[in-house]
């Protein structure tokens, strides 16, 4: 199966599935016991939200925790619910309109609008691509180029470890042929200890932080230090912009005011984080900073670049995703996001 396919398979595969099977499980709903008296309505009615944030609770979602416990949902008139689970299954429910909202990355929205999905980025979280290659530092990989006669790991040959690394061989100019591409799961910390590896692709707040904490000296090749991809930001369909602006300009304001709380006050933010995910807390808690700190620096940005996309980088990663035949149609880069509600939230 070619890397193209099997990219967009796993945003797509059951897509057209959806459409002709029952519709999703009704919500659980508690009915108090007869002798419990059953919660007072709410005063002010809110809009429900389903919003799917991918893989696991964690501290690397801050700014939704913050604009969940500092009330900016609700001061937008919503309440948001938060769904964690994979990237590629919220993809497609937010194409078929069962999902309002996902967080995901830019790379992904255009392998869906090559295949049709009606998907829209309108706002930018990230403003770094978050992968990179690793290594220890006594390998003395500095630089893309010190890879050629390498091994190096890879979680597998699908999703943004992929697409990070066709994007680094197309923008430093490498020699694919040169460099030995391992299959090695989500094992990288470990495969770089135990040396199956010399090299390694991960997010910059996870495998690095797992061998700085263990007392290993790291070296890093950021992708976004080659080629400017848009990153992680949020996602809703066509639809919802066209029936329910509204919804997505409140949607928009309230992470808005989550991203430049948490960029303001990271202790309060970290503290909230650890609030909604206690796992992060207690013995685990030096572990959890350390990546809620190398995440922070993916998202600073000056103010009035905070949830804006760059045009041009969406340009880049639609050429260069085409001529590594990642997608093999032509994508109008301009139609994949919009910044008409970042504008509206910044206008006086």
């Amino acid at each position: 199966m070619s890397i193209r396919f099997s990219l967009i398979c796993l945003i797509l595969a059951g897509a057209v599935a959806l459409s002709g099977c029952a519709a999703p499980a009704a919500p659980l709903v508690v009915t108090p016991a007869a002798d419990q008296p059953a919660q007072a309505p709410t005063p002010a009615a809110l809009t429900p939200v389903k919003i799917g944030l991918g893989y696991i609770p964690s501290v690397q979602f801050a700014p939704f925790y913050v604009a969940q416990a500092k009330g900016f949902f609700a001061e937008q008139g919503l309440e948001v619910q938060f769904q964690h689970g994979a990237e590629t299954d919220f993809l497609k429910l937010a194409g078929v309109n069962q999902m309002e909202f996902v967080v995901a990355s830019g790379d992904q929205v255009i392998l869906a609008a090559a295949q049709g999905l009606p998907l829209t980025y309108v706002l930018a979280w990230y403003r770094k691509f978050p992968v990179t290659v690793m290594s220890l530092a006594s390998q003395g990989l500095e630089t893309p180029q010190a890879l050629e006669g390498r091994r190096v790991g890879i979680p597998g040959m699908y999703g943004a470890s992929l697409v990070a690394w066709k994007a680094l061989v197309y923008a430093a100019g490498l020699d694919e042929s040169k460099i030995k591409l391992e299959s090695i799961g989500f094992t990288q910390a470990a495969a770089l200890s135990e040396g199956r590896v010399d090299a390694a692709l991960d997010y910059v707040a996870n495998g690095p932080v797992q061998l700085r904490l263990a007392g290993q000296e790291v070296n890093l090749i950021p992708v976004s230090d080659f080629i400017d991809l848009p990153s992680n930001g949020l996602i809703t369909n066509q639809r919802t912009i066209a029936e329910h602006p509204e919804l997505v300009q409140r949607m928009s304001n309230a992470l808005l005011a989550g991203i430049r709380y948490t960029l303001a006050h990271p202790d309060e933010a970290f503290a909230l984080s650890v609030h909604a995910v206690p796992e992060a807390g207690g013995s685990n808690e030096a572990a959890s900073r350390a990546v809620f700190d190398a995440s922070l620096a993916l998202w600073q940005a000056a103010d009035a670049d905070i949830g804006r996309s760059d045009p041009a980088a969406w340009q880049e990663a639609v050429r260069f995703m085409r001529a590594t035949g990642l997608i093999e149609s032509d994508v109008a880069a301009e139609t994949l996001f919009t910044n008409k509600f970042i504008d509206a939230a910044s206008a006086p």
